[in-house]
């Protein structure tokens, strides 16, 4: 199948992302926009803006026939959905595939096995793969309760339709297990509709390490190895990295290896992660997979040396995979920061405001991917990440040093960000040694949230002094007083 013109159904950075790649490959280009939202990036990139409508921008983001209809009446061969949204969306992809537009991703039946958590760990797990001690409430309801018990203390309570850590519960006894479960079944509703859950036992201070996954829905599928994404606060997480700092290479290659055989046994095409948790004693267990491309994936392409969106691209126009698994390097190391609008020491309630000034970090090694403009407003719209900020040099010391000197760089004044949290985890001793788990931010919380120094000021007057055009202006002789000469009074 032949593809000339892509729609990005989404917004942001990724949009931005996904566009630059499409717009090198000589696609002609168009991204959505609701009619309040304010120009970003994105819709400079992109050839056309398609504007949508809805009560909210998030309410049109999720607007089905809306956007399909849009993808027809502009001609777009293919849509890229990037994350959120309806990226995951089964019924999204299916409307696509009944008007003859291509979705970039996999087919509407894995994304609709891989969605149902308790059919996703029932599929793995018949096939032979390493799962957690679990009781499913879909077995038996009556019994759930007592299975659940059965399973042993500590235990994670999950919705079966769940992700991004919304519905989850720990439960360390018996005291509080039934009311729990039902405050995660009305979690369940509210987020996803759906109040089905499913226990596991809770892995004490396990790390959360996934793999990337590359199908031709063909049968051929090659991992581009695993990222660490144990640096999480309430299951959301903050900073990753590649390679992950816990593994050998036997249990690299095992848990990669894995990985891979869990796409190709659902046939995966395009870009997916496989994630897993990682006990203390190295043994793994299969957590959940993502049909779509992650907000991490960079420091995936800086270590491979690969662009996952142009291998999306070329899976979804039929050209296959354009590289052998021994073809796949894993050179240096890489580290991704979220830059979210965000106060730390306020519990991490969303900011919003003008941007006044921004000052992006560049240098050898330095990426950014952007959602914003200087001079452009942070709402409580969407989603608060503004932009990743991903280094890449030769080990995991330099690299963790790379990214504490580029993120006291990064100048995003009128907004408050999480620009000073990310660096005060970077500079902790325990992220340098390695030696973290999904539980750090928590454990770390008052260290690393103290308020620090005030330095508003300070970083307005080095903005200004490194503006060369400011600075000219400012030293700027008048005529009047240059031909004065050197009277003096």
């Amino acid at each position: 199948m032949t593809i000339s013109k892509l729609l990005v159904a989404n917004r942001g950075e990724i949009a931005a992302r996904v566009l630059r790649t499409a717009k090198a490959r000589g696609l002609a280009t168009a991204v959505l926009r609701h009619t309040s939202e304010q120009e970003g990036p994105a819709h400079r990139i992109a050839d056309e803006v398609v504007t949508i409508e809805g009560a909210t921008p998030v309410v049109a983001y999720l607007d089905i026939p809306q956007i399909v209809e849009a993808a027809q009446r502009i001609g777009a061969d293919a849509v890229h959905p990037g994350y959120g949204f309806l990226s995951e969306n089964a019924a999204f992809v299916s409307a696509l595939e009944k008007v003859g537009v291509t979705f970039v991703g996999p087919t509407s039946e894995v994304i609709d096995l891989m969605g149902d958590k308790i059919r996703a760990r029932a599929f793995v797990e018949g096939r032979g793969f390493p799962v957690a001690p679990s009781a499913i409430e879909d077995d038996d309801p009556a019994t759930f309760v007592e299975r659940s018990r059965a399973v042993g203390y500590p235990l994670l309570i999950k919705p079966s339709a769940g992700g991004g850590g919304k519905g989850m519960r720990v439960v360390r006894d018996d005291s509080n297990l039934e009311s729990e479960i039902e405050t995660a079944r009305r979690e369940g509703e509210r987020y996803f509709g759906d109040g089905r859950l499913f226990v596991e036992c809770y892995i004490e201070r396990p790390r959360h390490i996934e793999v990337q996954v590359m199908g031709d829905g063909q049968g051929n599928v090659v991992h581009f190895w695993e990222r660490e994404c144990s640096i999480q606060r309430r299951f959301q997480k903050i900073i990753e990295e590649t390679p992950s700092p816990a593994l050998t290479p036997e249990h690299r290659d095992e848990i990669c290896e894995t990985a891979a055989g869990i796409a190709c046994a659902v046939n995966y095409r395009g870009a997916g992660t496989v994630e897993f948790i990682y006990a203390q004693d190295g043994s793994f267990y299969f957590l959940e997979m993502n049909t779509r491309l992650q907000v991490e994936h960079p420091v995936t392409e800086m270590v491979t040396g690969f662009d996952l969106v142009a291998e999306q691209l070329r899976i979804a126009a039929g050209e296959g995979l354009s590289a052998a698994q021994a073809d796949i390097p894993q050179n240096g190391h890489s580290i991704e920061l979220r830059i979210c609008a965000e106060d730390a020491t306020a519990d991490f309630r969303p900011a919003i405001g003008d941007i006044l000034l921004l000052d992006e970090p560049r240098g050898e090694g330095v990426r950014v991917d952007s959602g914003i403009l200087g001079g452009g407003k942070v709402t409580t719209d969407f989603d608060p990440m503004l932009s990743k900020l991903i280094v890449h040099t030769d080990d995991r010391a330099q690299a963790i040093a790379r990214a504490r000197e580029a993120v006291q760089n990064y100048v995003i004044l009128g907004v408050t960000t999480n620009t000073g949290y990310l660096d005060a985890i970077l500079a902790h001793p325990d992220f340098a040694s390695g030696d973290v788990s999904t539980g750090f931010l928590a454990e770390q919380a008052e260290t690393l949230t103290a308020p620090g120094e005030d330095v508003s000021e300070q970083l307005m007057a080095a903005t200004a002094l490194s503006d060369e055009r400011l600075v000219n202006d400012v030293m700027q002789i008048p005529e009047m007083h240059r031909k004065m000469g050197g009277w003096r009074n």
